[in-house]
């Protein structure tokens, strides 16, 4: 690390930071947070001519204390027109980010574009959010180590600068923290960060998350990313050499959809995944024998989030392999057979409205009998998003006094984040996300694009197109 100064226009700025392990890129990307110019218009004097995104800092030879010369013209700043309308250009920032519908994309630092895509679906959780928002230095639980902390932070700040603005953001000091925190994201390859695997990532980024939002002092230590996330699977595990039975209880972050010839469809792939074999010892045979395992689910989260298991480890290329085959999954998705019996229980009631009012909204009788509730005493919550089309949602907005919105088993999909390419670690991730107005965001790094309904179901594979790696649904809930 050195440190120079950067002359530019009628300014002179002192103490400029290099980090001569990174690319110039990002040296330029710092830069245009000094002075608003875009990486892509900046002439860098150094010697030997220009400086280049992928130049090598020790063949240039740039000495701590130098003064380096940039020239380059910063985005116009738009001024208010003196009469006549008033353009969305013209509003200030945070009123442009609700007039253009969507937040800004984010600046790819060098092969980030795993790390960008996670972040623009996990920023679409405004619960998610809203718990960032409460978490604050004195609230830090001392537990937490200080590049969780650290990373936490950098979590919060950057998606509150992601709602203030609409143009794109150089999440710089979120890839530092990450990096720091988890060193494997900092792999470099002839002097280039590596593309990474977005799943890692994501999961890295729960994990950290849900280590530092529990709530100090609470008995049950409430984690407020499992409430979120979290899916709890109840599994019974049998031996059929030995008649042994157990059974145990977990809670994951994610479900898997496993791919094979005999999957076409995400259910299909989420009920592969829930069975499976494992050797372990038996006390009864004195050996180890092949156990069966078969999970349900046991308690639902609000964002149910489901990974396709895409790529494997090839032996003979000694790389990971991606599976290519296409598989469809919906817009909507029930997820009621694939739960435990107690939790289908639970879930009758709730569904039984859901069903009433889909069918008062198609004009069908509704059989006071079969109603769970009157209309008066039951009402629909937070269900943006449902199966209406428009985007709008078919709720009534919660009340004071009101009971905890009870699940339905019924998920509508609110973000995709897809891959392009044949490995892991190469080729191109992307965020999908739809907005509070039921509009379709594709966030390609900094440069997001309006896109619809039948864009999003085009992303379930079977070429080189993009094809969904993880994919985020939202409950569709209701209040009794």
């Amino acid at each position: 690390m050195i440190t120079v100064s950067v002359k530019w226009q009628k300014e002179l700025f002192k103490d400029v930071e290099i980090d001569t392990s990174q690319p110039p890129y990002v040296f330029k990307v710092q830069l245009f947070d000094l002075t608003g110019v875009p990486p892509e218009r900046q002439k860098i004097m150094v010697k030997g001519g220009l400086l280049k995104d992928d130049a090598d800092w020790e063949r240039l030879g740039v000495k701590a204390g130098q003064k380096l010369m940039m020239m380059g013209t910063a985005d116009e700043i738009v001024k208010t027109p003196e009469k006549g309308t008033v353009f969305v250009e013209d509003l200030p920032e945070e009123e442009q980010v609700a007039a253009v519908g969507h937040t800004a994309g984010l600046f790819n630092l060098g092969n980030t574009c795993y790390m960008n895509s996670t972040l623009q679906c996990l920023h679409s959780v405004p619960e998610l959010k809203s718990a960032l928002i409460d978490y604050s230095h004195s609230g830090r639980n001392n537990d937490v180590d200080q590049s969780s902390h650290m990373l936490t932070v950098a979590t919060r700040d950057l998606f509150s600068e992601l709602d203030k603005s609409v143009k794109p953001v150089a999440p710089m000091q979120f890839w530092m923290v990450l990096r720091k925190k988890y060193p494997q994201f900092g792999q470099l390859h002839n002097g280039v960060f590596m593309q990474q695997d977005a799943e890692e990532c994501w999961t890295q980024i729960l994990y950290t998350l849900s280590q530092s939002l529990r709530s100090p002092g609470s008995s049950e230590n409430t984690d407020a990313v499992k409430a979120l996330f979290g899916v709890e699977l109840k599994s019974r595990i049998y031996c059929q050499e030995s008649n042994e039975e157990s059974s145990e209880t977990e809670s994951v972050y994610s479900l898997k959809c496993h791919i094979s010839q005999e999957v076409n469809h995400l259910h299909e792939g989420l009920k592969h995944a829930l069975k499976s074999e494992l050797e372990k010892a038996s006390a009864a045979l004195g050996r180890s024998a092949v156990y069966l395992k078969e999970s349900r689910i046991n308690a639902l989260p609000r964002y149910l989030t489901v990974q396709f298991v895409r790529f494997f480890w090839k032996r003979e290329s000694n790389q990971k392999a991606k599976i290519l085959r296409k598989v469809d999954y919906p817009l909507e998705l029930d997820v009621y057979d694939l739960c435990s019996d107690d939790l289908k229980k639970k879930l009758e009631a709730p569904r039984q409205f859901l069903r009433d009012e889909e069918g008062k909204k198609l004009g069908l009788k509704v059989n006071e009998k079969s109603s769970v509730r009157k209309e008066s005493d039951v009402k629909m919550s937070d269900a943006e998003g449902s199966s209406n089309g428009g985007g709008e949602p078919s709720v009534a907005p919660m009340e004071e006094g009101e009971k905890e919105p009870q699940m339905t088993g019924v998920y509508d999909l609110v973000a995709v984040l897809t891959h392009k390419g044949r490995s892991a670690d190469s080729g191109h991730y992307v965020g999908w996300v739809k907005q509070e107005n039921g509009k379709w965001i594709e966030f390609d790094d900094d440069n997001p694009k309006p896109r619809i309904q039948d864009d999003i179901t085009r992303l379930s594979g079977g070429g080189d197109w993009h094809m969904a790696y993880i994919i985020m649904y939202k409950a569709r809930v209701v209040s009794l």
